[in-house]
Order: C-alpha cells, then sequence, then structure tokens
C-alpha cells in the first residue's frame, strides 16, 4: 500500500491540462490506480484524480459507501476508475429540455478544510474507458454526478473554488459544519 502525497491548492501541476490515457491494462497503471485508491481511503475521499498525485493523465477514481465521514449524508457511488471521460450535461427526466443545475456543498482533498456551495449540472452522461480499455457508459444524477464533475474538472485544471459564484457560502469546514469537522479527526 503507497499512500501518495495529495497536492495543495497553489501547485500549478493542478492547473495543468491532463493528456489522454494510450495505454491500458499495463503494470504500471494498475500500480498507479493501486496507489491512488489507497490514498483516497486514507484521506477518506469521494474521489482522486490522477493530477491530484503530480500524474498529468486523464485519470480519474471515484467511489463512496454508506460509512464515509466526509459525506455522511450522501447516497453510495459504485467505485470506478474512469480514463479518458467525456460529460455530457442532460436535461432533467421530467421531459424538460433545459440543462438543470444543482448547488450543493464541495470539499476537496487539494483544498483541505474548505468548503462552499459549487453549481453542477443535476443530470449527466459519462463515458470513457477503465484501466482495461474497455468502455464505460453511464447516465447518472444528483451526487453521483456531482463527484464525477469534481473530479474530471481536474483533468483541465480546475479546482471547485474556481466554480464558486456566492463567496458568502465558502468557508472553513470547522466553521460551517462543526459536528463533520469532529468526525473528520477520528
Amino acid at each position: 500500500m503507497t499512500i501518495r502525497e495529495i497536492l495543495k491548492m497553489g501547485d500549478a501541476r493542478l492547473l495543468r491540462i491532463a493528456p489522454p490515457v494510450t495505454e491500458f491494462d499495463t503494470d504500471e497503471l494498475h500500480l498507479l490506480i493501486t496507489d491512488m485508491l489507497d490514498t483516497m481511503l486514507a484521506a477518506n475521499g469521494a474521489g482522486l484524480a490522477a493530477p491530484q498525485i503530480g500524474v498529468d493523465l486523464q485519470l480519474v477514481i471515484f467511489g463512496t459507501d454508506a460509512r464515509n465521514p466526509r459525506y455522511p449524508d450522501a447516497p453510495p457511488v459504485p467505485k470506478t476508475v474512469l480514463l479518458n471521460p467525456i460529460i455530457t450535461p442532460l436535461p432533467a427526466m421530467d421531459g424538460d429540455a433545459t440543462l438543470s443545475e444543482i448547488e450543493d456543498w464541495e470539499g476537496c482533498l487539494s483544498v483541505p478544510g474548505l468548503r462552499a456551495v459549487v453549481p453542477r449540472y443535476s443530470r449527466i452522461r459519462y463515458t470513457g474507458f477503465d484501466q482495461y480499455g474497455d468502455p464505460i457508459d453511464r447516465t447518472v444524477e444528483g451526487f453521483h454526478a456531482r463527484v464525477v464533475q469534481h473530479e474530471c474538472d481536474h483533468l483541465i485544471g480546475t479546482l471547485y473554488p474556481m466554480r464558486v459564484r456566492d463567496f458568502t457560502r465558502f468557508g472553513f469546514t470547522e466553521v460551517l459544519f462543526p459536528g463533520l469537522d469532529a468526525a473528520l479527526d477520528d
């Protein structure tokens, strides 16, 4: 088990655009994914992008279960390895063709100790590949859609504070959510 250092906001490497993965199912790729999973789990993350550990590749991992202390009220998201993702915003299922956004609180392992309300598309389709080169094609909504959009932003050099529209809803986790902050210290 190798836990990698997670780069923090201010590190210029987080602002780069990651190139696509060109070789699948290699020992190097599998080792990187294992390290990313270990790192994400050790930090109680909902996801992690390769650029967050200084690796310039279009690779994100994500997934939560009901026991994640950083997101205690969030529904589970299936553990996923996603390479070369493409996100397509979709209209809500109610038949209205308008793309809808939902604002909700987000945190980030690269922006520790802070949370903000961030707008995200409420429903998306994401495509890409798994570590073996097999295609992934999912339509999701809610927290699952939020996590995917957040992680994929890292591949284009975007951190969630860059998407904040109302800075009165941006602050330290310990102030905004004292109970959550205590749970993270356990």
